[in-house]
C-alpha cells in the first residue's frame, strides 16, 4: 500500500499517479485517433501536470521542468 513516504521515494511528485492509479484513469480517456498528427505530450504527463497544480495550488506558469508547457496543460484542463 502506498504511504506518503513510499510515494515520495518512488514518484517524481506526491501528486503523480502510480501505475495502478493510471490503469484506472486510462479507461476513461479517449483513444488516440487513427489519423492525424501524433500527440506531442502523453495523457499521463498532462494529467500529472494538472494534478500537480491542483495539489500544490501553484500557478499554471510555475509548472516544474519535465511537464508539458503550462499553456498545453491549462488548455487540456479548461
Amino acid at each position: 500500500m502506498w504511504t506518503r513516504d513510499t510515494r515520495r521515494q518512488y514518484l517524481a511528485y506526491p501528486s503523480s499517479l502510480t501505475d495502478a492509479e493510471w490503469q484506472i484513469v486510462v479507461a476513461f480517456l479517449p483513444a488516440a485517433p487513427a489519423t492525424g498528427r501524433p500527440r506531442r505530450w502523453s495523457w499521463r504527463l498532462l494529467l500529472d501536470a494538472i494534478l500537480f497544480v491542483l495539489r500544490t495550488g501553484a500557478p499554471w506558469r510555475c509548472l516544474p521542468p519535465g511537464f508539458p508547457p503550462w499553456q498545453t496543460a491549462y488548455r487540456w484542463f479548461a
